[in-house]
């Protein structure tokens, strides 16, 4: 294990932490906002890459690429919202059924299980090969950056409207939202609208960075970013009490997942094995809190005593 091998990883573990925190910023709006866990994730996060990719291959300019994709991935959200509303299925199940039809259409848009794209041949915006030695305008890092900035800065600008409260109202409390006159159904498919949009953004920035895009490029997804979730509040949550700043912590805490998931590969771990392990390290998180009140908190006392 050479320490220098590690150091020259991390460029690239920052940049895919991200790209991915897009993702799990997606992943925050339903399960901590809409209180939802969305199982959708797992299909989007191929759709959003597969139509970008599908996209620049038939000629067209980058930014509608991407703008196509996230327009994809927020009809995937409308199909799943449209399932638990209006169909009355539960919204994990809604989440998996979308997700199980994606996998077809994924393989419609592309027409195969996997589509590659050259960096040399096409105007990408981000490419694993931009992150070293290169200006400002190219660099990877840099380019992302600026995306998830501006991206938490219209989210924070959203969720201070009124619509945006409505939603947030309709997360924590349902009924009370539907006493003052909030449509709950409604917001609810816009919050999975949203979050699967932001996760087909992410997903084409992804299959750009990599190269090509894969039918089961987004197994495991979801995964990823609940473990950015609970690792940015574990570790930034009482630091961060802004809804921007929560968002913020998001990212970090997918850069940290990929910096960690790094080191455990350059220490020799068999990647067999990261799967299981990002599952643990999911588990142990959300654990931690019920552990934290169970056998570390002392009980009140009372009558002063």
């Amino acid at each position: 294990m050479q320490i220098l091998t590690l150091i020259t990883a991390l460029p690239g573990a920052v940049a895919q932490g991200l790209i991915w925190g897009i993702m799990a910023i997606g992943v925050y709006i339903t399960f901590r906002i809409l209180d939802i866990a969305d199982l959708t994730v797992d299909g989007t996060m191929c759709t959003g890459g597969a139509v970008c990719i599908m996209m620049m291959l038939s000629g067209h300019n980058v930014w509608i690429s991407m703008l196509a994709a996230t327009l994809a991935g927020m009809l995937a959200g409308l199909a799943t919202g449209i399932f638990h509303t209006f169909m009355g299925i539960p919204a994990i199940l809604a989440g998996i059924l979308t997700q199980l039809s994606l996998y077809s259409v994924n393989l419609k848009i592309m027409g195969k299980a996997n589509q590659a794209i050259n960096v040399d041949k096409y105007n990408l915006l981000v490419s694993l090969r931009h992150i070293k030695n290169e200006s400002l305008s190219k660099n990877t890092i840099f380019i992302v950056a600026v995306m998830c900035i501006l991206l938490i800065a219209i989210l924070y600008w959203f969720f201070g409207t009124e619509l945006g409260c409505s939603l947030r109202a309709t997360g924590c409390n349902p009924n009370m939202s539907r006493a003052q006159g909030i449509n709950t159904n409604m917001n609810k498919v816009l919050g999975l609208m949203i979050s699967n949009g932001l996760v087909g953004l992410s997903s084409a920035l992804l299959a750009q960075y990599q190269g090509f895009a894969d039918v089961n490029m987004g197994r495991g997804s979801i995964v990823i970013g609940l473990a950015a979730v609970i690792i940015g509040e574990a570790i930034f949550g009482r630091i961060f009490r802004n809804f921007a700043l929560r968002l913020l912590a998001v990212i970090f805490g997918s850069i940290l997942y990929y910096l960690v998931l790094q080191i455990v590969i350059w220490m020799g771990i068999d990647t067999d094995l990261l799967k299981m392990l990002s599952a643990i390290v999911v588990a142990l998180f959300l654990a931690f809190p019920y552990w934290k009140g169970k056998y570390f908190n002392k009980p009140a006392k009372r009558g002063g005593k």
